[in-house]
């Protein structure tokens, strides 16, 4: 009997498990912009869950409409930062 590997393709197409390294800088204005390399995605964020010096993270809304999630952590010393983000919603 030959068992067969586990489908990893269904894994990659949910959404939910969809887990990227993104970076977040600030802009001219002092904004925070979302920037995803491997879509070349770039859009300013309009709201972070947590945005104080003990917490910082959490649920992210973009201009765009997407939503991702980052764990939430010490507020960054300076930016930019690298972190992974889990998307939870995409504008597309």
């Amino acid at each position: 009997m030959v068992l067969a590997d586990p489908p990893r393709a269904r894994f990659r197409a949910n959404k939910e498990s969809v887990v990227a390294n993104i970076m977040i800088r600030k802009n001219d204005t002092g904004g925070l912009v979302f920037y995803l390399p491997k879509r070349d995605l770039e859009d300013n964020i309009s709201s972070i869950e947590f945005d104080s010096p003990a917490k910082w993270g959490g649920e992210l809304k973009l201009a765009g409409g997407g939503t991702y999630y980052i764990e939430p952590q010490e507020a960054p010393a300076r930016l930019p930062i690298s972190v992974r983000a889990k998307r939870l919603d995409s504008a597309e």
